[in-house]
This record gives structure tokens, C-alpha cells and sequence, in this order.
């Protein structure tokens, strides 16, 4: 673990706090784990909540949360949570024209206050998507996909639409990306001949599904890269991913929002099809070629 201390004199931004104490998880004692899950899932409590507090909240004693922030380089709780404060302090970014357009959709009873919650939860989980990841760390998963002997995409529940989606746009260029599980079936019986040399995109979010992560553990063992999406960095499946990415899906709304989650595969996505040779623009450009000659789309001439 890492015993540097932070000194006192430097504030790091939030994020790359939890991103250490992200990178350390794997290696925590169990209630320890539990501390830095709770922070995980909630950085927004950090800064406003006592230490007893969320304590109470993660199930754990105060003294569980000082040397969770021992453990990445901090002296104390109160140093560890000290950029939280300073962020809340200097105010988030300042939007006062959409701040403005967001009051104005909220008069006019419930629904339209519940009209301008879900905008806000949406402009908030893509700015909180591409602010979070960068360019760099999706061509990388791309190049993994472009190489890959076969690609499976894994979404259940909500995520199935979406993974299916993914490898429907690949099939219009590639023929190696594969969405599972297929009807009837579970997803490790999808991954039954699933080696070194293959890639899976699995997502999950909380609560996570079992069949998921599950089928992450099989593919780990079997040599099988693993692109983790899911909406914390303490989700079981993003441990030992080789490529992590944190998708937010906070919504006002009971059904969890998949916007961002949208966004992100239509990203990554591109960089497949920009990171692939000149026969991959052609397969696309055939693809749709062959849908107007057999006249799939309407025309108003026909």
C-alpha cells in the first residue's frame, strides 16, 4: 500500500483522490474495503457529512475511514477530505444560463419540476462521462477491439438493448463482435470457447448482477481481455479489467438513466470504426449500398 504522505500545502483534485483509493481496493482488508466502497459510491458525502456520520452510513467505526485515508498517503481523515471541501468551497463549474434554464423548466407543478430534475441528472451524467475519461483511454479499449479474434459484448437487464446495439452498428463493418447472452442462455455459456486473443465489453451497474460479474471472473481466468463499464470504481468487474471506464447513471427517476451510457458506447464505437483499416469503411459504405438498391429505406419516389 502506499504510505507517502500527502503534504499538507498541496490539494489534489477529487477525482485523483478516489482514483488512488480506486487502485488500492483490491488490496484492502475487508472492512477496509467496505470504507472505501462507501466513499466510492458517494464522493458527494465526503465534503458535507461528519466522519461519524459516514461512518454510520458505511457500516464501519470512525477509526475504519482514518486508516482507509492512511492507506493513499494521507495522515487523517480530515486531509483526506480536504479537496472534497475546497471544491464545495470554490463552487463547481458555473452555468448560470443553463442554471437559469433549468429553474425555468422546473415551474409549473411536479411534473414539470420533474422535468427539469431529469434534464439536469442528464447533462450532468454526460459532462461527468467525457470530463472523467479521455481520448486516449478509449483508443486504447478500441485498438483491443479492432484486434481482437472475436469481441463479446455483455449487457443484461437494462444493458442488453445496448450491448446488442453495439455489436448490430460493428456487424455493419466487422464480423467478430458478438452480443451475449443470447436468448435462453447465460452469459458464460456464450464463453465457452472464449480464449487469449478475445475481448469482452462487460457492463454492470449497481446493484451488479451476478451473472456478469460471474462471466468477467471466467474470461479473466481463461486469458480474455476485459473492458469493465460500470457506474463505480468499486465494482466487482472493474478490479482487474484492463480497461476500466466510470459511466454516471444518477437519475431522479426510479429506472436507472443509461444516457451517458449511450454516449459512451457510441464514442467508443467510432474509434473502432476510425481505428480500423480502409475495408471497414467499405463494408459500411456496401452495407447501406445494398439496403437503398434493395430498397430497405422509404423513398418518396418509390
Amino acid at each position: 500500500m502506499n504510505d507517502m504522505i500527502v503534504p499538507s500545502s498541496r490539494i489534489e483534485a477529487p477525482a485523483d483522490v478516489l482514483e488512488r483509493l480506486a487502485g488500492e481496493l483490491h488490496a484492502l482488508t475487508p472492512q477496509l474495503r467496505k470504507a472505501a466502497a462507501y466513499v466510492l459510491e458517494n464522493p458527494n458525502e465526503v465534503g458535507v457529512s461528519s466522519i461519524r456520520e459516514i461512518a454510520d452510513a458505511a457500516e464501519v467505526k470512525p477509526n475504519t475511514l482514518i486508516r482507509m485515508a492512511r492507506t493513499v498517503g494521507f495522515d487523517g481523515f480530515e486531509e483526506f477530505r480536504r479537496p472534497f471541501r475546497e471544491e464545495i468551497r470554490q463552487g463547481r463549474d458555473n452555468f448560470p444560463d443553463r442554471a437559469r434554464w433549468l429553474q425555468s423548466l422546473s415551474r409549473g407543478g411536479k411534473l414539470s419540476g420533474l422535468y427539469a430534475d431529469i434534464a439536469a441528472a442528464s447533462i450532468a451524467n454526460i459532462e461527468g462521462l467525457f470530463s472523467g475519461t479521455d481520448a486516449h483511454a478509449i483508443k486504447t479499449a478500441a485498438d483491443e477491439i479492432v484486434a481482437a479474434r472475436t469481441t463479446y459484448v455483455l449487457g443484461v437487464g437494462i444493458a442488453n438493448p445496448l450491448a446488442r446495439n453495439f455489436a448490430y452498428l460493428a456487424g455493419m463493418a466487422v464480423d467478430n463482435v458478438k452480443a451475449i447472452p443470447r436468448d435462453g442462455s447465460l452469459p458464460v455459456d456464450a464463453l465457452v470457447r472464449a480464449k487469449k486473443g478475445d475481448v469482452l465489453i462487460a457492463m454492470t451497474f449497481r446493484p451488479y448482477r451476478r451473472e456478469v460479474v460471474e462471466a468477467v471472473e471466467m474470461a479473466l481466468a481463461d486469458g480474455v481481455t476485459v473492458i469493465g463499464i460500470s457506474d463505480s470504481p468499486a465494482s466487482p468487474i472493474l478490479a482487474r479489467a484492463a480497461h476500466s471506464f466510470i459511466v454516471p447513471m444518477d437519475t431522479p427517476q426510479f429506472f436507472t438513466s443509461t444516457v451517458a451510457l449511450s454516449a459512451f458506447l457510441e464514442t467508443l464505437m467510432a474509434f473502432v470504426i476510425a481505428d480500423a483499416d480502409d475495408e471497414v469503411i467499405a463494408n459500411v459504405e456496401r452495407f447501406h449500398q445494398r439496403r437503398h438498391e434493395f430498397g430497405i429505406y422509404w423513398d418518396e419516389k418509390s
